[in-house]
């Protein structure tokens, strides 16, 4: 029901939930970081990948491409399912300036216990979380495919007005001033 007062009567107008990208950044590896995985693949029922250090770091005895962190990427139902279950963890209410200008949004979670339906398990600990939205309207595999790929006008770019009255019209989502 939703749903019809979120769409528009131009299908090129649509705005798309492409995708959710969980990310656990630990900045080490080791047990650590196999507990991480263990836990984000639980969250998304997705098999995560691990994020590497892009340069050396010698004070945190980073080297250059070690694996610090373990991200997901979630598409379609599965992306709705989990925002549905992680946005009641932050009291469905998000930051101002967590949007970008291109309606892109990204929070994070103190500790993954206070997800609804995840209980604490001490071989694995507590972790934070960062989630990141994206969200597209229909056309703008144009500018990303190899052959013939074209710039996307602004007036086809998804604003961060859009996606505000998206997310509150889809999950409920209550938007907080940065001041606050």
């Amino acid at each position: 029901m939703a749903e019809a007062q979120i769409q528009t009567q131009n299908k090129m107008r649509q705005i798309k939930l492409e995708k959710v990208t969980v990310n656990i950044g630990l900045g080490e590896s080791g047990e650590r970081l196999q507990k991480a995985y263990q836990l984000v693949q639980e969250l998304t029922d997705v098999k995560p990948v691990y994020t590497r250090a892009k340069k050396s770091i010698k004070e945190f005895d980073v080297r250059k491409g070690t694996p610090i962190g373990v991200a997901a990427t979630l598409r379609g139902k599965k992306a709705e399912e989990f925002l549905a279950r992680v946005l009641p963890a932050i009291n469905n209410r998000i930051k101002d300036s967590s949007f970008d200008r291109y309606g892109n949004v990204a929070f994070g979670v103190s500790e993954h216990v206070v997800i609804p339906g995840t209980h604490y398990d001490p071989d694995i600990g507590i972790f934070g979380l960062d989630v990141a939205i994206t969200f597209i309207r229909p056309g703008y595999r144009v500018a990303r495919r190899q052959r013939k790929s074209a710039r996307i006008p602004k007036r086809h770019r998804v604003t961060k007005e859009e996606v505000i009255d998206y997310l509150k019209q889809k999950f409920g989502v209550t938007i907080i001033s940065g001041e606050s």
